[in-house]
């Protein structure tokens, strides 16, 4: 350790890659070296925050840096230290309250934390020790520990796999739990080891523990008998990762080389960066807003105190003369502590408990999204599942939608529909077409014309048999176990009557792809069966009902830089064969010229009716050859430092020169209601991107299927093809095609009407195709001029289209494009919809993130703020859910202000009429409850049920989206219409009651009230005001809006009466003993209530009576008559949502 440190200072350590050595079962490997265990961390996995000892300070700490908090805390000390009007109780318990809710929600989320850590670390597990097998709990593990797993059980930590109870040296596992693919992968143990582990001595030398979950490297050393020892290498295909599960095998042992917090599935629990929501930011803009009045109400007030009392003997009159101690403050001090205590008077305007409210509305609201039964996918049987809460308004706000094409708005269940052998087309299904110029019969092979030779359609056959990673599962029952895994059952088979097929038993095939299992079952069809891999020996089952046997000597993995995949076969008559498939524009440049004519035509046709297409090719390699391209494989994979690259430049030494024998098409069919729901989309004024690593052909086809594209669209495509077509340098060309797209889409397109944009206007719509290479053009231009430029035409030309397609992308390149858009002028709102671990850097970089529940796994889901089961279910989650959250919030923002602004305002005014004596109008219990209990419940249960427009109306009406679209309801605009109607009420409660107060004698006794009586008035009128305000604004009711707002009202009175009506014995003095009583006993206060009340809301009452119906029955009657279509019953289409989540049966509006 020593040595390295020194080594790493002294810079003798630059270029080398950190490695760890371990030392196998704790043996040492040579018998003359002496063991000096190295110090790794143990195996404890610790994802909780804090312990019982860290987490007062620490939460406190966090909480505390919030802004509202902090704000709340310096006010709360003022009071405390400065003499104030108020009890630093008024503002100390409404924090303490939203400190002390915050504080249990957080530590009850992380006792879950500790508890699900304790499940991991306290799991028994077996570890072989000096040839016994212990239990111990799996936080004891070591790293060089021989540990040993059973069938479906979880792995403990991270292991190389060294032995297997399988025969062929293999085991299977599942890693659902890691990046959710829950298909099969093969794991491999180290060639040569011993089978008694007991008398193995071997040492691993790997790299330091890193993230990447497919990257390893690693070799080890096997000492045995005093003679050089054996090396080995390691990869991922021997790494078993802690949180897999092992499946289909029903032993093995794996030693410990990454252990507790260095495994590679601890290493990956990062937090996902923060998402703020544009309800959130308008807030901030408004407490600004409201933070300046309070300012500059309290300069008001001080400043007008010290003039008052610069007049001759207001100052000190003769009833309160100052003490010494008084007339020697410093008056600039003076000046300063009644500034802020008339900060803190006036504090209340800012509204601390709605933080409280509103995190509230998020996280209860978020369950009317995982409770809705329109959700629900019965095929995997779940629902929709919230991961963020705080983004469900902007789900009402999306402008821009950035969608996978596979598994998104196809299904990613791959079907084989034809195949391509030789420039002819052969199709399983009798049917006759004329097809490139001359007539075939597709049917089975061996009834095709004699023009594609035997030999060719069988090489092409066992091509599709041997060039795969699928796993033949024989077992019927341990294939049901398959709920979501990339399994298929094909039963008995008979082609035409001709070519039977051996009886079998039902066969599943495992696979991590469905496109392999897709080929694997045409070439059944068509008389070739691939019976599993057994030994390194791969069967096949040909059309003569002879099994053949080739030895499998290596696979060069697919990976999506290269686009393809080869095996390195051996026949029995010692033939060496590479068989290779890919995408066509991987395996077009490393054939024969001459052959590639013949395929392409069928090839870019297939794309063009939008079938998957993958090419075929295989090379006779001589002994020299393959010994050559063997021994660069096995150097590449022994090497620590830079692995990748030398296997890569092997695999591209190895796959050249090839002949092309044919191409297959896939279909990967849409997915339900993909089309209606991308034309519900662009309705609603959102503009679609898709973004996929498809051939542009095929994307194009599906994006005319899904309506993106119409058949009257204009294409403008930006792609190397067209770069190509001039006959100059691409950079000149890509200016040149820029500049007439922008002036065709952009410059002469008529100016779009306020409110519409410019695709849903009768002009000519354009659509704008790219793909990856250009794009890369674009935003990394050779000048740095150039790439600015070009991003900005290339922005505004996709601005102006109907639907964007981006083709044959890059993860890196969707994230990249995410990003532009999401950065350009006017910040729109980004949402991104993708179901496979392509798709996680641009879930993570949009502004709202949705994951799909599909067959490429669940990391999509696991890094995104939603997940639904289908596409389709996007509609309703958009139009519906995110419309009325984003009403519901933006109500409860605007409504805050307003009721804090009435309740503060009479307070300010009082002080024109006390002297600047910072005497407080409201009694200190009124203005600690107002808006923790008068006040907070009717509009929580408004922000969680209210439904201006029922569901029904808004998912027909895709156009009601536009109505709130760019943060509508939180404009400036309506927060100066509540800012004024919140002045209109406080001036009118205050005014109001103080003409009551000209009448000297208010009691039937002839006495008058007093100062107390007056702000009980005014904060009667206050509560009642604002809550009947809510009220009027309720579109609809439930029993619960019944309950929370008049039991509010009825709670007040009684607390009232409750509060005035004891003497409390911890109260010094007690201001409002029978107040609340004696004020009801007069007719004239009641009269004044009344009147004040009904003076305030007559303008919404008026309003309400006046203007066109806006309840959801009316707007849906009104839009159901507009529309072309049945007649729908008002009653069923207003059901309120509570009903709609809980019961089917009910259709009553309550």
């Amino acid at each position: 350790m020593l040595r390295r440190r020194l080594n790493r200072l002294f810079g003798g350590d630059e270029r080398r890659v950190e490695s760890r050595t371990i030392n196998v079962g704790h043996r040492s490997g040579s018998p003359n070296e002496a063991i000096i265990p190295p110090k790794f961390c143990d195996n404890r996995i610790v994802s909780s925050k804090y312990t019982v000892w860290n987490f007062l300070p620490k939460n406190l700490f966090e909480q505390f840096r919030r802004i509202a908090n902090f704000y709340f805390l310096i006010i709360f000390l003022v009071q405390v230290i400065v003499d104030t009007p108020t009890s630093p109780v008024t503002s100390g318990l409404p924090l303490f309250f939203v400190i002390t809710v915050t504080a249990i929600k957080q530590g009850y989320e992380d006792w879950l934390r500790h508890k699900a850590d304790n499940e991991v670390n306290k799991y028994p597990v077996t570890v072989l020790e000096d040839g016994r097998r212990i239990r111990k709990e799996s936080e004891k593990i070591k790293v060089g520990d021989v540990v040993e797993v059973e069938e479906d059980e979880t792995f403990p930590c991270d292991l190389i796999l060294l032995q297997s109870s399988r025969d062929d040296d293999t085991c299977f596992v599942t890693t659902a739990s890691l990046d959710g693919e829950s298909n099969h992968k093969t794991h491999y143990t180290v060639p040569d080891t011993e089978r008694n582990l007991e008398s193995l001595n071997a040492t691993i030398e790997c790299e330091e523990p890193q993230p990447d979950l497919y990257k390893f490297v690693g070799r080890m050393h096997i000492y045995t008998n005093n003679q050089e020892p054996a090396v080995r290498s390691l990869g991922p295909e021997n790494l078993l990762l802690k949180g897999a599960t092992l499946k289909n095998t029903q032993k093995i042992y794996g030693v410990a080389v990454y252990s507790g917090m260095e495994t590679k599935m601890a290493l990956n629990y990062q937090g996902k960066s923060q998402k703020r929501s544009a309800v959130e930011k308008s807030i901030n803009a408004f407490l600004l807003v409201y933070l300046c009045i309070l300012v500059s109400k309290a300069l008001v007030c001080t400043t007008l105190k010290y003039v008052w009392q610069s007049k001759p003997g207001q100052d000190e009159p003769w009833y309160n003369e100052k003490t010494q101690k008084e007339k020697d403050t410093n008056l600039y001090l003076k000046m300063f502590t009644d500034f802020l205590s008339f900060m803190v008077l006036f504090n209340f305007i800012i509204p601390v408990s709605m933080y409280v409210t509103v995190e509230m509305q998020k996280f209860l609201g978020s369950f009317f999204i995982t409770w809705d039964k329109d959700f629900f996918d019965p095929e995997i049987k779940e629902g929709a599942l919230v991961n963020t809460s705080d983004l469900n308004e902007e789900l009402g706000q999306v402008e821009y939608v950035f969608t996978d094409k596979t598994g998104t708005l196809t299904q990613n269940n791959m079907e084989f529909i034809e195949c391509c052998i030789d420039g002819f087309q052969y199709k399983y299904q009798d049917a006759r077409s004329e097809l490139d110029g001359f007539c075939v019969t597709d049917g089975p092979v061996n009834k095709l014309q004699q023009k594609a030779g035997r030999e060719r359609e069988e090489l092409f056959l066992r091509a599709l048999c041997l060039c795969h990673t699928v796993q033949v599962k024989e077992s019927p029952e341990q294939a049901q176990d398959q709920v979501d895994g990339l399994t298929d059952q094909v039963d008995d088979l008979e082609v035409d009557g001709e070519v039977p097929y051996p009886s079998q038993e039902q066969r599943s095939f495992i696979a991590s792809s469905p496109d392999e299992v897709a080929l694997v079952k045409g070439a059944m069809r068509y008389g070739f069966t691939f019976l599993g891999l057994e030994s390194k020996s791969m069967k096949i089952l040909n059309r003569n009902n002879g099994v053949e046997m080739y030895e499998l000597l290596h696979v060069l993995n697919f990976d999506p830089v290269r686009r393809r995949m080869s095996v390195i076969v051996r026949s029995k008559s010692g033939d060496t064969l590479l068989f290779c498939k890919g995408a066509d524009s991987s395996i077009f440049p490393r054939v024969r010229q001459e052959e590639v004519e013949r395929i392409r035509m069928h090839v870019e046709r297939n794309a063009t009716e939008g079938y998957r297409t993958l090419c075929v090719a295989y090379k006779c390699l001589s002994a020299e050859e393959y010994a050559q391209a063997d021994e660069g494989l096995r150097e590449a994979r022994l090497a620590l430092q830079n692995r990748e690259e030398k296997l890569m430049a092997v695999y591209n030494q190895v796959e050249t020169g090839m002949s092309l024998i044919g191409a297959t098409a896939v279909e990967d069919r849409l997915q339900e209601e993909a089309a209606e729901t991308m034309e519900a989309l662009q309705g609603a004024g959102m503009k679609v991107w898709v973004l996929t690593g498809d051939k542009m052909e095929t994307a194009k086809s599906t994006c005319y299927a899904c309506r993106l594209f119409q058949r009257n669209t204009e294409l403008l495509e930006l792609t190397v093809r067209t770069l190509e077509d001039g006959g100059r340098r691409r950079e000149e060309r890509l200016h040149d095609l820029l500049n007439e797209y922008h002036k065709k889409a952009v410059q002469d397109a008529p100016p779009a009407k306020a409110g519409v944009t410019s695709w849903s206007s009768a002009n000519q719509d354009y659509g704008f195709i790219i793909d990856g290479a250009t794009l890369s053009m674009v935003l990394n231009s050779s000048s740095e001029s150039n790439s600015s430029r070009y991003k900005n035409l290339f922005l505004q030309i996709c601005q102006n289209c109907t639907a964007v397609l981006c083709c044959r992308m890059a993860p890196l390149q969707k994230a990249q494009i995410v990003k532009m858009v999401k950065n350009s002028k006017g910040s729109p709102i980004t949402l991104s919809i993708g179901d496979g671990a392509n798709d996680v850097s641009m879930i993570l970089e949009a502004h709202v993130g949705i994951g799909i529940k599909g067959k490429e796994g669940r990391q999509a889901v696991r890094n995104s703020d939603y997940a639904i089961p289908k596409l389709k279910h996007l509609k309703k989650l958009l139009l519906a859910h995110g419309h009325l959250y984003y009403v519901r919030i933006a109500h409860l923002v605007q409504y805050f202000f307003y009721k804090n602004l009435c309740f503060i305002l009479p307070q300010f005014l009082y002080q024109f009429f006390c002297g600047y004596s910072q005497q407080p109008l409201y009694d200190a219990a009124y203005l600690t409850m107002y808006n923790i209990c008068f006040t907070s419940m009717p509009i929580l249960a408004y922000s969680l049920l209210e439904q201006h427009i029922c569901i029904e109306v808004l998912l027909d009406n895709a156009t009601l989206y536009r109505e709130i679209a760019k943060n509508a309801t939180l404009r400036w605009r309506p927060f100066l219409y509540w800012t004024l109607l919140g002045v209109f009420h406080g001036l009118l409660f205050f005014f109001g009651v103080r003409y009551l107060f000209s009448n000297p004698a208010l009691q039937d006794n002839g006495q008058v009230f007093g100062n107390w009586s007056y702000g009980t008035i005014v904060f009667t009128v206050l509560v009642f005001t604002v809550t009947l305000k809510l009220a009027l604004d309720t579109r609809h009711w439930t029993w619960i809006n019944h309950f929370v707002i008049w039991g509010s009202l009825a709670f007040y009175v009684f607390f009232s009466f409750f509060w005035g009506g004891i003497i409390w014995p911890f109260l010094s003095q007690q201001r409002l003993y029978f107040v609340f009583a004696n004020m009801l006993s007069s007719v004239s206060a009641w009269l004044v209530i009344i009147l004040l009340i009904l003076l305030s809301l007559l303008p919404e009452i008026l309003l309400v009576v006046f203007r066109k119906p806006r309840g959801p029955n009316a707007r849906q009657k009104e839009l159901v008559q507009s529309s072309v279509g049945g007649h729908q019953s008002p009653r069923s289409s207003a059901r309120p949502l509570l009903m709609r989540t809980f019961s089917d049966e009910s259709n009553t509006v309550i």
